[in-house]
């Protein structure tokens, strides 16, 4: 029975990471609340690594920036995550105060995730991997990447922290 029970663990851990498409992926929101990506079908779709002790934190600022002007057709997302130098050390309530207070941060936010590594997020499992993208493969480097979709949910590119998320890289894909 445990061998089966097993068995059915790793399964059910395959389906999720080998998801067909970003709308079958699962995440809850900061406070909790389950995120259907088929809601974002026909927008162009933002995702980003996020931290609050970062080097990159003030991109906050610029990510709420691009949402606000793109917000009819785009959908921004940030993943809080504590892997890249212990940058988000905070808890769910901790997060959403600090980006709401410092930057007015009005897009999503997402439950706290890893990036990389064994435990992995599903969805992440599909931006980084080109089986699974149809696209590119990558490695989140550092807090702030951000991966670009497009309206049908393809991966169109991803960008390292440095770029700056008004870009002219990113905000040409927009127009």
């Amino acid at each position: 029975m445990k061998n089966i029970i097993t068995s059915i663990l790793l399964f059910s851990n395959v389906l999720c990471v080998s998801a067909q498409s970003v709308y079958d992926s699962k995440i809850n929101t900061i406070d909790g609340i389950s995120i259907d990506f088929n809601d974002f079908k026909g927008k162009y779709i933002l995702f980003v690594n996020v931290a609050s002790n970062c080097g990159f934190t003030k991109q906050y600022k610029q990510l709420e920036e691009l949402y606000q002007i793109y917000k009819s057709d785009l959908v921004v997302v940030g993943f809080p995550c504590n892997q890249f130098g212990g940058q988000e050390p905070g808890n769910a309530e901790e997060i959403k105060n600090f980006c709401t207070k410092n930057f007015g941060v009005s897009f999503i936010i997402t439950e706290k995730i890893n990036v990389k590594g064994p435990d992995l997020h599903p969805l992440y499992a599909w931006l980084t991997d080109e089986n699974l993208n149809s696209k590119i493969s990558s490695k989140v480097k550092w807090n702030f990447q951000k991966y670009l979709l497009n309206r049908e949910g393809k991966l169109i590119d991803y960008f390292y922290s440095t770029t700056s998320p008004l870009s002219a890289k990113i905000t040409n894909q927009l127009k």
